[in-house]
């Protein structure tokens, strides 16, 4: 069902990337979304009046502020399409996380009044009016909610949106409430328990775990958390294919919505190589990393000066030692400048996050045990943070890499 409504409304479904494809899968969630809450709000509310069943009456109106969510999905979708203006020269896209925050802090709400209703219900129990065709309207309303969160949720997968994993969310707390007020009418009409309160306490504090989720999976986009690491792995597999990239380092993404993703990185190339034809070739990857990725990328060229056998041995003999002090640090940009009193040994250290010396603690110890080496050594040592860190599985074979917001 869901790829048939993808076929028939969206045009060049395919194309993800694109911000007015993405605008397209956010209409049909939102104009789905509210056509379904519409509908179950009026059949809900026509069968609270005839039976007086106001725990219906109450879901009705539930659905009716679904709608409204619905509706949030549906701005948030049609701001985050518009092009770049001379306020945002990036684009609107973080418009997605912000309308996707809305939505998981009105989960959290609904949670919220749930659990303080389940409490008054606990401590005040009120007489369970049961009718079959509350019955019938709680199931059809469960079935409907199932499947808009499944829809939701494909979407969301399809085209890596947050809002509408968030939007996805709400309808599965909501069909969950409905089913917990269904299940208490039926324990009740099979053997006289009012449990009502007891089930809904447990559905509150399930919904407003799902929230805090949803939120979290919002916010960070927001405060620009790093970025999936097999993106990062995919960089460096992409520019590292090239023969003439010796390395790269100091990666650096910057997300600013769904598609419209920006990188920087610095490449490795040879000293003594010929500069037109590198530079032709750090024209062609970026290109290639738009096509392959849908990101903008800015590669400055990092020419090596050729390594003769000093050079070699001391980044042999520099290498050991930061090996001995953590296997997962590295460094990059190695060079001597010789002095008449001594010899300024200067490279970076790419170290992970979270990492069990300060940078002050790292770089003494570094600079005392090159010194070791040789009195005459003193090292100029500048500090990276290692992206790769965050995942094993994924680290980069070669180089290190940072993300900042």
């Amino acid at each position: 069902m869901t790829d048939l409504l993808v076929r028939l409304f969206i045009k060049d479904y395919k194309n993800i990337n694109s911000a007015s494809v993405r605008k397209q899968y956010g209409t049909l969630s939102g104009l789905t979304g509210i056509l379904l809450n519409i509908l179950l709000f009026a059949g809900k509310l026509t069968a609270g009046f005839f039976t007086g069943a106001i725990s219906v009456i109450a879901d009705a109106f539930n659905n009716l502020t679904d709608a409204g969510s619905s509706i949030v999905t549906l701005a948030g979708f049609k701001i985050a399409g518009k092009k770049s203006d001379e306020d945002h020269p990036f684009g609107h896209g973080r418009a997605e996380y912000v309308a996707g925050l809305i939505v998981s802090l009105v989960i959290l709400v609904v949670g919220f009044e749930l659990l303080r209703s389940s409490f008054e219900k606990i401590l005040h129990p009120e007489p369970i009016a049961f009718s079959g065709v509350s019955a019938v309207i709680l199931g059809a309303s469960v079935l409907m909610k199932l499947w808009l969160g499944l829809f939701n949720r494909r979407l969301g997968r399809r085209i890596d949106s947050a809002m509408l994993r968030a939007t996805a969310t709400d309808s599965f707390t909501d069909a969950i409430a409905t089913f917990a007020v269904l299940a208490g009418l039926c324990i009740f009409l099979l053997t006289g328990l009012n449990i009502d309160g007891y089930l809904g306490l447990v559905v509150s504090l399930f919904i407003m775990y799902s929230g805090y989720n949803a939120v979290k999976d919002t916010v960070n986009p927001l405060l620009g958390q790093a970025p999936d690491p097999a993106f990062v792995q995919g960089i460096h597999d992409t520019v590292l294919a090239h023969d003439q990239i010796i390395g790269i380092h100091d990666l650096i993404v910057h997300n600013y919505g769904p598609g419209r993703i920006m990188i920087s990185l610095h490449a490795e190339v040879p000293g003594d190589g010929d500069i037109m034809q590198i530079h032709d070739t750090i024209d062609l990857i970026e290109m290639e990393l738009r096509e392959k990725y849908g990101c903008d990328a800015t590669i400055h060229m990092d020419p090596l000066a050729p390594e003769d056998d000093f050079i070699r041995k001391l980044r042999a003999d520099v290498g050991r030692i930061i090996a001995g002090i953590d296997e997962r640090l590295s460094i990059h940009d190695l060079r001597a400048t010789n002095g008449p009193t001594h010899t300024n040994i200067i490279f970076d250290v790419v170290v992970p996050f979270h990492f069990r010396l300060s940078d002050d603690a790292l770089v003494a110890t570094l600079k005392a045990e090159i010194q070791k080496l040789n009195p005459t050594y003193y090292a100029v040592i500048t500090v990276d943070r290692d992206l790769s860190s965050y995942s094993d599985k994924n680290k980069p074979k070669r180089g290190g890499s940072h993300e900042k917001e």
